[in-house]
């Protein structure tokens, strides 16, 4: 096999372990969300106090907040599913600072 078939092996398999995991992830949050009583079911929260996850409907105001917040971190979790995404918001006043210099 071709080293390059074999590096795309491994991407594909590393994808695949990603996948598996986020999924897994999901499962345990929503599991530890049914086991709460129903009037105390938040629907978003973190697994192991780490992984965060959200399956509430999306708001525009959380879309914002998390996605196009230049005083927030890079990195904000999901506006719907598991773990985080890039603040794009963060990440244009990154570049427009090392722009600037």
């Amino acid at each position: 096999m071709s080293k390059t078939k074999k590096d795309s092996n491994k991407h594909k398999n590393f994808r695949t372990i990603i996948k598996l995991a986020a999924l897994a992830i999901g499962a345990v949050a929503i599991y530890q969300e049914l086991q709460k009583p129903q009037k105390d079911r938040q629907w978003h929260g973190a697994v192991g106090g780490l992984v965060p996850y959200d399956f509430r409907p999306p708001t525009m105001e959380r879309i914002k907040e998390r996605l196009w917040n230049p005083e927030g971190a890079l990195l904000s979790r999901q506006v719907v599913g598991v773990g985080w995404t890039v603040n794009f918001g963060a990440l244009w006043s990154k570049v427009r600072e090392l722009i600037a210099k």
